[in-house]
């Protein structure tokens, strides 16, 4: 039976919800606009986005150059004194307030993130209530964790594409509710209308929020170094991470860089093959598009049959197809793992680091195909891949020591613990790992010796949000941490004795391994 989009989930529709629900952000010819100096302006140059499910074309982004944006923030520093000087009782209404306002438009955000960056809706619905609901702890226990602080300022945030809401937009209601003023740049692979649609109801319940689009070559400079910016959030790769770590390096301002690494999984003595697969199909969430995604697998040999078969099993058999389909019938189509990678340029990264494994000598384990029934007939699949899998990755493959960022695993087999434990290190440092034996006390003794924040022990370590502290090892993490209370102290001033934990570059105050 043929395949159609699903009506409730067609982009017209969404779009034209957005529009009932936040008219501000549009300008009279339906073009998209900026939120700086409290109000929506500046359609700045536009510059056309496409969807990843099928290439359409689904609105332009508002670039701003690089003395609009220093507008932008002048302004939204000029706001950060009076928010500093509000009592919390009433800092506190107003971000509940932002929640009240969010609640209702939960479905509408999780369907425009299918459009906007590929997601499943069952992922995008996760990501605005992970949001919504983690937002919600802080403002139910903020009051002893601002004990004895005071807020930065302005906090300016520079966030990847794949956690608008969960990452980006949690964390600016929290540096908000702490008493910072914030300033967020959208990413410029997607998410864009989404945000623009929840900052505009943040600034109707009378939060100080400014939200700018532009190139990060155009806007980097004044979102970073600007005098005005007290403190930076940053989520994205090593190389812009450690460009702006070096920038940062002579100024004395509060910063936190969350930075990939390679997320390894070490088997050794183990016999729990259901529960590995459980974990396996779950690591494949959003196509491995995370940063706390497992990309590595570390098998001691004797395991390697046991291990393939259970891989085989469970990868071959996951859906990849485009998310908005039904049957004409109305019935929804199974399950997918994952739809498309962010767009077609990730996608073409992929095949050639893929490629470039197989000329350094690595062994193809698993080259996954796309069904067509998954698909309309003849939409444009440029974004989408299926699973791949290689074993015996040489040193010289790039892969060997980088983050994929999508559905590529690598296999590494190893005869000794130690092979294990540096062929799980090779990135120096991670933001997660995990590790799976029978012996447990054997792999929570292992387990201190990965360089990663989390290591999960016979299960997988996520980011994690409320009460939970996240953060980096090596150069996978630069500056204060965060999660739980230590969000809140990375945006705030405390007394000198309690210094903000953190992994940086003249010093380290690490907490106890998580």
């Amino acid at each position: 039976m043929s395949k159609i989009i699903a009506p409730e989930v067609e982009f017209a529709t969404l779009l034209s919800l957005t529009k009932q629900a936040t008219p501000e952000i549009f300008n009279h010819d339906g073009g998209f606009l900026n939120l700086i100096e409290g109000r929506w302006q500046e359609p700045g140059k536009p510059r056309e986005f496409h969807s990843a499910i099928d290439g359409s074309l689904l609105g332009s982004l508002p670039m701003l150059d690089h003395a609009t944006a220093e507008r932008a923030v002048r302004a939204a520093k000029g706001e950060a004194a009076s928010w500093a000087a509000t009592d919390l009782d009433e800092r506190r209404r107003r971000v509940q307030a932002a929640l009240d306002l969010l609640r209702p438009q939960v479905d509408l955000i999780g369907k425009l993130l299918m459009w906007e960056i590929g997601k499943t809706y069952k992922m995008g619905f996760t990501d605005i209530d992970r949001a919504v609901d983690g937002v919600q702890w802080y403002v139910d226990n903020i009051e002893p964790m601002l004990e004895g602080r005071t807020p930065l300022g302005l906090v300016s945030n520079i966030a990847s594409w794949n956690y608008p809401m969960s990452v980006l937009l949690h964390a600016v209601l929290v540096q908000a509710l702490a008493g910072n003023a914030v300033i967020a740049k959208t990413p410029t692979d997607g998410g864009f209308i989404s945000l623009s649609l929840a900052f505009a109801l943040a600034r109707r319940a009378g939060l100080p929020v400014t939200l700018v689009s532009g190139a990060g070559g155009d806007l980097s400079e004044v979102l970073v170094r600007n005098d005005a910016v007290d403190c930076l959030s940053f989520v994205g790769g090593r190389y812009n991470g450690r460009n702006i770590a070096d920038a940062l390096a002579s100024q004395h301002k509060r910063y936190m860089l969350e930075m990939e690494g390679v997320n390894a999984y070490g088997i050794w003595d183990y016999s729990d093959w259901n529960t590995l697969a459980d974990q396996l199909k779950k690591s494949y969430d959003y196509g491995k598009q995370r940063c706390t995604a497992y990309v590595r697998y570390v098998v001691e040999r004797r395991l390697f049959p046991r291990f393939l078969e259970t891989y085989w099993d469970v990868v071959r058999n996951l859906k990849v197809g485009n998310p908005t389909l039904v049957d004409q019938a109305g019935d929804k189509l199974p399950d997918l793992a994952f739809g498309p990678v962010i767009n077609a340029r990730q996608a073409q990264d992929l095949d050639r680091l893929y490629q470039n494994a197989l000329q350094t000598g690595a062994t193809p384990l698993l080259d996954g195909q796309l069904d067509d029934s998954l698909f309309l007939p003849g939409q444009d699949r440029s974004a989408y891949r299926a699973p791949r899998a290689l074993v015996n990755l040489p040193r010289q493959s790039e892969l060997y020591f980088k983050e994929p960022f999508g559905p590529i695993d690598s296999i590494v087999l190893v005869d000794r613990v130690e092979e294990l434990v540096g062929e799980m290190n090779v990135s120096n440092g991670a933001l997660v790992a995990a590790v799976a034996s029978d012996d447990p006390k054997w792999a929570a003794r292992t387990a201190r010796e990965i360089r990663a924040f989390k290591v999960g022990v016979n299960k997988l370590r996520s980011r994690g949000d409320r009460d939970e502290v996240f953060g980096g090892l090596g150069e996978s993490w630069k500056g204060a941490f965060v999660g739980g209370r230590l969000l809140v102290e990375a945006v705030t001033n405390g007394p000198e004795s309690q210094p903000v934990l953190g992994n940086y570059e003249d010093a380290t105050l690490l907490p106890e391994k998580i």
